[in-house]
C-alpha cells in the first residue's frame, strides 16, 4: 500500500479538527442516551444501535427525558431489562412506526413488456417474485411526522417512495439510483419519479441530498447520483418537465460538492492544477445511529481533538457509502486509522464526471447552451485529471490518491506517484461506467485485462477488495452496485472481449442471487463471492433483507 509511508497515528497527533459541524436536534441527543443505556443493558448480539435512535416519542421530549432520568440505574449506566423495556413501551412508538405502508401507484403483477429477454421459465418466475417485493417496500411518511416533527428523527417527505428494507426504514441517497433502475425495469415510472421528488425536497431544504431521510443524517451526503437517476428516468420516459424541475437542484448539488471542504487541488507533472473531490462530513462527534460503538472505538484516543478527528473520519466514511473498508485506513489492521478525508476517491470523482455530463445534457434539453458548454468543458477538464492523478499505467487501473497531511484545500499539492494507493479495490474499475472512458476501446481492453488478473473476479461475482478484514466492504463480500457499474461499463464498450467478461460476471452474480433466494426466500444486501448462493457478512449490523432486489431487475 503506497500510503504506508505515512504513520498510522499521524492524522491524530497534531492536526486540529476545525471543520464545519451541522448541529443535531435535542431529540437525537436524548435518543443517544437511550441507545447507550440499551448498549449497557443488552447483550451485544441482541442489540442494534439504530433501533433506538429511530424511536418516536409518544409524549413531549421534556416529559420523556424527566421519566428517563428517574429510572434506577447502576454505576455503569445499565438498568434492569424489565425496567428498560417497560420504559420503552410506555414512552415510545416502535422504530418504523412513523412510516406507513402505501400501495404503489403503478404496480402491476406482470407489467406489459417486463424483461423480454428473460426466457428461462424458472428464472422468469423468480424475476416476477422479486418484482412483487416492491409491494413490501413501499412507504410514506406518517401524518404525525408532518404535524409533530419534533417527536421524530424521521424527516418529512412530500410523496411516497421505496425503502431498502429491514433496519433501513428510510429513504437512502445512493441506493435510490439502483432502486430507480429496478422500478424502471418494472415499468413503475411514477414511483421512480416520486423518489427523485423526495431527494430534490431534501436538497432544497438542506442544500444537499442527505445520506438518508433522518435528522441524524443532516451532517453528510452520499455518493452523488441524483443526476444519473434523472437521466435514467428521462431516457425511459422523455419527461422534459422532470428535467426542468431537476436542473436547478442539480446545479445546487454540484456547488455543494465543489465547496471548499469537498475539493482539493493537485498540481501535476505538466504544471497543471486539477480540482478534485473528496468525502468530508460536517460532523465531529459519534454518529448517532452508532453512537455507543463509535465511543468504544474512540476510547483509545487520549484527548478531545483526537476523538473529534476520528469521529469526522467515521462520518466521512459513511458519506462514501463504503462503510467500512480497509480502503480508507492508513493501517489496514487498525480501524482507528481511518483517513477518508485525506483521500481523493476514484469513484466519487467518476460520479462527479457523470454529473457534469448529465447537467450538460439536461441544459441542452431545456435550451440553456451556456450551461451546457460550461459543463462539457468541466467534464473534459476532469477527464484530464483522471489521466494525470488517478491513472496507473502499470496496473491498468485508476487508483485512489492519498493527500498529504495538514494541507489546506486552497493550497495545491504536488502530485507524487507514491501517493497513489496501489492496493486493488473494485472502485478502481468504476470509471468504466462513464461513457468518456468506455467509448475508448483500447483503454477498455487494457482495463479489462487488468480486471481479469486483479484477483477480484470470483465464482459468484466481483469482490470489493482483496483484504479479508471482517469489514463489510472488503473481501469476500460483493455488492450489487459494484457489479452493476462495472458490468454495464464493460457491456457499453465496443470491445468483444470486454462484453464477454461483462456477460460472464453478470451470469455469475445472477446465479448467486438466484441460489441464495431459493435457499432463503429473499434478496440480500451483499453476497459472499467465493461461494455461490451465500450471503455476505461483516460490519456492525446483521445482514439485511430484502435488499438490492432492484439490481436483478435493472
Amino acid at each position: 500500500m503506497a500510503a504506508a509511508n505515512h504513520s498510522p497515528s499521524s492524522p491524530y497527533s497534531c492536526a486540529k479538527d476545525s471543520g464545519p459541524v451541522i448541529p443535531t436536534t435535542s431529540l437525537v441527543t436524548f435518543l443517544e442516551r437511550v441507545q447507550e443505556t440499551a448498549f449497557q443493558t443488552y447483550e451485544r448480539s441482541k442489540f442494534d444501535h439504530k433501533d433506538f435512535i429511530d424511536l418516536s416519542l409518544k409524549f413531549d421530549l421534556s416529559t420523556t427525558v424527566k421519566a428517563f432520568d428517574e429510572i434506577s440505574k447502576t454505576e455503569n449506566g445499565s438498568v434492569s431489562t424489565k425496567d428498560f423495556e417497560e420504559f420503552i413501551g410506555k414512552w415510545f412508538k416502535s422504530a418504523g412506526e412513523d412510516l406507513v405502508y402505501v400501495e404503489p401507484m403503478d404496480f402491476e403483477t406482470e407489467p406489459y413488456g417486463f424483461l423480454p429477454k428473460v426466457e428461462n421459465p424458472e428464472v422468469r418466475a423468480w424475476a416476477l417474485e422479486v418484482h412483487g417485493l416492491w409491494k413490501k417496500l413501499s412507504r410514506e411518511v406518517s401524518s404525525s411526522v408532518h404535524d409533530h416533527p419534533e417527536l421524530h428523527t424521521l424527516l418529512p417527505l412530500p410523496v411516497p417512495g421505496m425503502i431498502p428494507g429491514s433496519r433501513f426504514r428510510e429513504v437512502y441517497y445512493w441506493d435510490s439510483y439502483w432502486v430507480i433502475r429496478g422500478l424502471l425495469a418494472s415499468k413503475m415510472h411514477e414511483t421512480a419519479k416520486a423518489i427523485v421528488t423526495n431527494l430534490i425536497s431534501l436538497l432544497d431544504t438542506y442544500g444537499y441530498v442527505l445520506n438518508g431521510a433522518r435528522a441524524y443524517y443532516t451532517n453528510r451526503s452520499q455518493p452523488p447520483l441524483l443526476s444519473a437517476m434523472v437521466y435514467e428516468i428521462y431516457n425511459r420516459t422523455g419527461d422534459v418537465d422532470l428535467v426542468k424541475k431537476a436542473l436547478p437542484a442539480l446545479l445546487k448539488e454540484y456547488q455543494f460538492w465543489n465547496s471548499e471542504i469537498h475539493t482539493m487541488i493537485i498540481h501535476d507533472a505538466e504544471n497543471c492544477n486539477h480540482s478534485l473531490n473528496r468525502y468530508y462530513a460536517m460532523w465531529n462527534k459519534p454518529r448517532p445511529e452508532a453512537s455507543a460503538i463509535d465511543k468504544r472505538f474512540a476510547s483509545k484516543f487520549l484527548n478531545v481533538n483526537e476523538k473529534q478527528k476520528f469521529y469526522r473520519e467515521l462520518a466521512s466514511t459513511a458519506e462514501s457509502g463504503w462503510d467500512f473498508s480497509t480502503r480508507w485506513m492508513r493501517n489496514p489492521s487498525e480501524f482507528t486509522s481511518l483517513s477518508t478525508t485525506t483521500i481523493l476517491p476514484v469513484d466519487l470523482n467518476a460520479f462527479m464526471l457523470r454529473m457534469e455530463l448529465d447537467i450538460a445534457f439536461f441544459a441542452k434539453i431545456v435550451g440553456d447552451d451556456a450551461i451546457a458548454e460550461d459543463f462539457l468543458t468541466a467534464s473534459h477538464t476532469r477527464k484530464k485529471a483522471f489521466n494525470s492523478v488517478f491513472w496507473n499505467e502499470n496496473m491498468g487501473q485508476w487508483v485512489d490518491y492519498w493527500l498529504n497531511y495538514g494541507a489546506e484545500p486552497k493550497e495545491p499539492q504536488t502530485w507524487e506517484a507514491q501517493n497513489q494507493n496501489q492496493n486493488v479495490f473494485a472502485s478502481n474499475f468504476v470509471p468504466l461506467w462513464i461513457d468518456l472512458f468506455n467509448s475508448d476501446t483500447p483503454l477498455v481492453e487494457k482495463v479489462t485485462r487488468s480486471l481479469q488478473s486483479s484477483g477480484l473476479l470470483c465464482a459468484a461475482g466481483i469482490a470489493t477488495s482483496l483484504t479479508n478484514s471482517g469489514h463489510q466492504w472488503d473481501f469476500p463480500n460483493g455488492w450489487a452496485p459494484i457489479q452493476h457499474m462495472i458490468v454495464e461499463g464493460l457491456w457499453r464498450s465496443a470491445s468483444t472481449e470486454a462484453r464477454k467478461v461483462a456477460r460472464d460476471i453478470a451470469e455469475r452474480w445472477i446465479r448467486a442471487n438466484h441460489v441464495a433466494y431459493k435457499k432463503t426466500g429473499t434478496m440480500h444486501e451483499k453476497y459472499n463471492v467465493e461461494k455461490c448462493g451465500e450471503y455476505g457478512a461483516g460490519g456492525i449490523y446483521r445482514p439485511q433483507v430484502p435488499f438490492h432486489l432492484h439490481i436483478f431487475l435493472a
